[in-house]
């Protein structure tokens, strides 16, 4: 890839820049819940007001439907944005606004909800052409939305020459990571995949049984595998219109002596919520009043001997009901693992980011990657419309 990276932008002296960041994060009645990728944007965020005249940061937040709503504004967000850098930040209730065309020299803005307006999601050219047009340079930093074709991230940047856009530290640092997982891994590769369901996660899936040497998997999209191979999964969660996918990526995994491995042993209850039940059984003898929910020990300590061993290591998706306290052994353990292994580690996102964060791992971790969708997208080898936009 050939992104233009800040340092290929023109002079910025007295220029106006609109910057698009990630500032998606988790707002319960007003009150920010995790400033994780707010953090994450602040080195581009400083990079370019430290030169610029102008920069107003803008983002889309949760599932806003084309129009206001209170619940996803991101006024919060710039209060917290507000408190990280140490200075004032302006809160700019439309992101169309035209007060942004008189912006006072030296001002930090935050625009509103760019999904507050339905050309968003449309990606249509006429709602990107007025939200860039007050600003003469463009800069994405927002890897989490790099595989949606939304205006904000793939209309707005082919409005711009080279010169006038370029990718910001965050998403630099992402495609640097990721280019070493994807296009010359170093052997053993381990991959380790979780999560709910396959139907999410089929192309990379089936990319990795032609890069990795050990494929792990777990949490609930195991249930799919072992329904396919004839087991009982009890109540568990499956995904039974995916269970020729499931035998189609054993069988490839078959043919190429690929290392695919399920849990042996797995945590099984009554309930999710409030259980009365919770017992530890072999994979192969769940019983049909009981559901799954977290990797056996035997497998936790499988899967780290697996990691261990690998000179690489992509990780993406819990092991289990993470969430419910008693059923998040299994990813913790799998975090604990990564931050224990000597190859070069990357985590995908999604819970699998708060998993090495509440584990207290983070900075044991080589890459932890702000989009779990877009690293999918990237380990899969799909363009990511982003950053093609970028490139043109």
């Amino acid at each position: 890839m050939n992104l233009p990276k800040l340092s290929d932008l023109d002079d910025l002296k007295g220029a106006h820049v609109l910057a698009r960041l990630d500032l998606n994060v988790p707002v319960e009645d007003g009150e920010v819940l995790d400033d994780t990728r707010i953090v994450a944007a602040l080195p581009t965020l400083n990079w370019l007001t430290e030169r610029a005249e102008v920069v107003a940061a803008c983002s889309h937040l949760g599932k806003a439907k084309g129009a206001p709503d209170p619940a996803f504004s991101l006024r919060p967000v710039a209060a917290v944005l507000e408190n990280c850098l140490g200075r004032p930040v302006r809160f700019i209730d439309d992101c169309l606004d035209p007060a942004v065309r008189e912006l006072e020299p030296g001002t930090l803005a935050v625009l509103e909800n760019l999904r507050f307006h339905p050309g968003e999601k449309a990606n249509d050219a006429a709602f990107a052409k007025e939200l860039t047009d007050p600003f003469g340079f463009y800069v994405d930093d927002a890897f989490g939305t790099a595989h949606r074709a939304h205006a904000s991230v793939e209309a707005a940047p082919r409005l711009y020459q080279r010169g006038r856009k370029a990718a910001g530290f965050l998403i630099e640092r992402e495609v640097t990571a990721l280019r070493r997982v994807v296009d010359a891994p170093e052997q053993p590769f381990v991959a380790v995949i979780g999560g709910a369901k396959i139907s999410t996660k089929t192309e990379p899936l089936k990319a990795l049984t032609e890069k990795v040497s050990s494929l792990l998997i777990g949490g609930g999209m195991a249930n799919t595998f072992f329904l396919a191979q004839g087991l009982e999964v009890g109540r568990s969660l499956v995904e039974a219109e995916m269970l020729d996918t499931a035998r189609a990526v054993l069988e490839e995994a078959a043919a190429r002596g690929l290392d695919l491995q399920l849990p042996e042993d797995v945590v099984v209850a009554d309930a999710i919520k409030d259980p009365h039940r919770v017992e530890v059984v072999s994979s192969h003898a769940v019983s049909a009043d009981l559901m799954v929910v977290d990797i056996g020990p035997r497998t936790r300590e499988r899967f780290a001997r697996a990691i261990e061993a690998a000179s690489t290591v992509f990780w993406n998706g819990p092991m289990g009901v993470f969430e419910v306290e008693e059923f998040a052994a299994g990813t913790l353990a799998v975090a604990r693992a990564l931050a224990a292994s000597r190859g070069f580690t990357v985590v995908g996102g999604g819970e699998s980011v708060m998993a090495v964060d509440r584990a207290g791992v983070v900075e044991r971790i080589d890459h932890v990657s702000t989009g779990g969708g877009a690293s999918l997208e990237f380990l899969t080898g799909n363009e990511l419309p982003a950053l093609v936009a970028l490139e043109s």
